[in-house]
């Protein structure tokens, strides 16, 4: 107790003295290095299985990126007719005049041209529906067997709720329907 009070009041004495430490303790306490750091954790890897994974999933989005790319592409025809169908004017006569065309666009575009350009009539109506996604709609299949082959004046009789359905179904068409990998025109 006396050499801790000596200490306390005589900050400038030695700690050997105070804690007692011989001077072959002194001498072996010299002769300790410092601690030993491991070296930090790297952020790479150290196995070839991450390695692996990075390359399938670097791949797997660049398959990713370009299927979206392509079938932004291969649809165009599909945003384009959307927009044609869109710019049509309010008179339900004309709307109903133009989406027969609208339509066997689309299909000329998707699929060869030998295989659609000569449909007309319950081949064409038939066409249609075989695919549409969902079944076909009895309006737009009432537009195409029998409503695209009258005058103006015979499809401005149509109703404004029924001419809206058919262009809505016609809509929905354009939008939904499907071809398959050996149909295609435009190539998947």
């Amino acid at each position: 107790m006396s050499e801790l009070v000596h200490t306390v009041a005589n900050p400038a004495a030695p700690a050997s003295a105070a804690s007692g430490v011989t001077p072959q303790a002194r001498e072996a306490l010299g002769h300790l290095a410092d601690l030993a750091v491991p070296p930090p954790v790297p952020w790479t890897p150290q196995t070839a299985g991450w390695a692996v994974l990075a390359g399938v999933l670097a791949i797997a989005l660049l398959w990713l990126v370009w299927h979206v790319v392509h079938r932004w592409h291969v649809n165009r025809y599909r945003r384009e007719a959307l927009a044609e169908l869109a710019r049509l004017s309010s008179d339900p006569a004309a709307q109903l005049a133009a989406v027969p065309p609208l339509l066997k666009r689309c299909a000329l575009v998707a699929w060869p041209r030998e295989r659609t350009a000569a449909l007309s009539g319950p081949a064409w109506t038939g066409f249609v529906a075989a695919h549409a996604r969902g079944g076909a709609d009895p309006a737009l299949a009432r537009l195409l067997d029998d409503l695209q082959y009258r005058a103006p004046a015979g499809l401005a009789a149509v109703p404004p709720d029924e001419a809206r359905a058919m262009v809505s179904a016609a809509r929905h068409w354009i939008t939904h329907h499907r071809v398959t990998r050996g149909d295609r025109r435009v190539p998947a």
